[in-house]
């Protein structure tokens, strides 16, 4: 596994190594032995897979108790990955980072505790697998506007188009309305 650190700290670009041949390919997806070699003594509690249609954007999620980190991947399709860093302690405060995600490249993202999440789907549709350290809380769940302008996220949303989210997304905080981390 090649961890790339990104200019968020914290965050890691993760290219597993596959192997492949005429019948298909091997990858690693998860080896917590592996991980903890890299510096990352992470463990997993739930596992989520979601399916979305071409142009639906989800997030940008985060709970501001139980919060979780994630390691995320595609297994069908492309997504345009998001983190926002929501730790005020961070040099990285209020950035974000973005990464193509897809079943052809097979990276994945790990987006620690503290940051706020959301993908975008570039293709026909994208089935979307994340691992979280800590189970889901709806009543700490929070939503960062997916648009806004003090983060600046440059989406790849197709000139003239919108895109689809669920009335939860379509009703995120702003930045400066948003909860925060210590």
């Amino acid at each position: 596994m090649n961890f790339q650190a990104t200019h968020l700290r914290d965050v890691y670009v993760l290219e597993p190594k596959v192997f492949g041949d005429a019948r298909g390919f091997f990858l690693e997806s998860w080896n917590a032995a592996a991980f903890r070699d890299a510096g990352f003594d992470i463990d997993f509690v739930q596992d989520n897979h979601s399916r979305s249609a071409r142009g639906i954007l989800r997030g940008l999620h985060y709970q501001t108790r139980h919060t979780q980190g994630k390691l995320v991947r595609v297994t069908a399709g492309e997504v345009f990955d998001v983190a926002v860093d929501l730790r005020r302690s961070s040099p990285s405060f209020g950035q974000w980072f973005g990464v193509t995600l897809s079943a052809d490249n097979h990276r994945m993202l790990w987006v620690p505790p503290g940051f706020a999440h959301g993908f975008y789907v570039t293709s026909d549709y994208a089935d979307f697998l994340y691992k979280c350290t800590d189970a889901y809380d709806p009543g700490s769940e929070a939503t960062l506007a997916w648009d806004d302008a003090t983060v600046g996220i440059a989406w790849p949303v197709p000139a003239g188009e919108q895109p689809q989210l669920s009335a939860k997304d379509a009703a995120g905080f702003s930045w400066d309305e948003a909860p925060k981390f210590d």
